[in-house]
């Protein structure tokens, strides 16, 4: 976010995301783990401020796939100094980067049995024990907590294809099809059975993605996390998305992270995150 890791952007003055997330999981009973997916470009320095913040062992980053970005014409893209250019490949390598670690498996030996994947700038989506307690009342594998759709929103939303429930992107509906017809969207933060997780045996979709490199176009492809959908039958759960009790709070760049503060400091005063 304006070439710093986001992580460590102050989202309340004096206080990075990373600050707000760790104390929330030390308010948290028991040995509730935090893990920290990084990229190439974000690993070390995210590291290097954990061994600063905390000195919790229930704390660890584990660092998601590379791939390199290509030329709109198909050839390898380069820098100036001819260096291939490097990118993290989308937040649906958490299955297999997770998996690789091994902290899912010291997880499961702990007797760990859900994982809570939410995006870290949103600060909404934290730990909560009513949120737990349904997704284990369904019994299913996994629970996706969607959000009214408002305005011009766009983002995957709950679709049926093929007589099952999935998150479908906006540009894999049909082409036509009203996408306002489907009046919620996925807010990227799920509840999944550890096992189930560990277990995936499914191959993601790379999606074709143009990016701006410098002045010059890149492509680069990547999995989009809401197509675990496919493999693990989901349950969809419309939470909040205005006041304090918002579970939906994301900060793409620093003009939302303006607009946004007073929303986020009420909703981690009110979680408990800041005093």
């Amino acid at each position: 976010m304006g070439g710093v890791v986001k992580a460590l952007v102050d989202a309340l003055p004096g206080k990075r995301f990373l600050d707000l997330r760790l104390a929330e999981n030390e308010r948290l009973p028991g040995d509730v783990p935090l893990w920290l997916m990084t990229s190439d470009a974000t690993d070390g320095p995210i590291r290097h401020a954990l061994e600063e913040a905390t000195t919790s062992k229930r704390v660890a980053a584990f660092r998601q796939c590379v791939s390199l970005r290509l030329t709109p014409e198909g050839r390898l893209f380069t820098d100036a100094e001819g260096t291939p250019s490097v990118y993290a490949t989308g937040h649906g390598d958490l299955p297999e980067a997770l998996a690789t670690s091994g902290l899912l498996d010291a997880f499961l030996a702990r007797g760990g049995e859900t994982v809570w994947i939410a995006n870290l700038d949103n600060l909404g989506a934290t730990v909560d024990p009513a949120i737990l307690g349904w997704h284990l009342a369904h019994g299913g594998p996994l629970t996706v907590e969607v959000v009214n759709k408002v305005g011009a929103d766009k983002g995957g939303g709950p679709v049926v294809w093929n007589g099952r429930r999935i998150i479908c992107e906006d540009f894999r509906l049909p082409i036509g099809f009203d996408a306002s017809k489907v009046p919620v969207f996925n807010t990227n933060t799920f509840l999944v059975n550890a096992r189930a997780l560990r277990d995936l045996d499914f191959s993601f979709t790379f999606v074709e993605v143009e990016k701006k490199v410098g002045d010059r176009k890149a492509v680069q492809f990547e999995r989009l996390l809401g197509e675990m959908t496919v493999p693990l039958e989901p349950r969809f759960l419309r939470v909040a998305r205005d006041g304090r009790g918002s579970r939906f709070l994301p900060v793409k760049d620093t003009d939302e992270l303006a607009r946004r503060r007073q929303e986020i400091e009420a909703v981690a005063r009110f979680r408990g995150m800041i005093e």
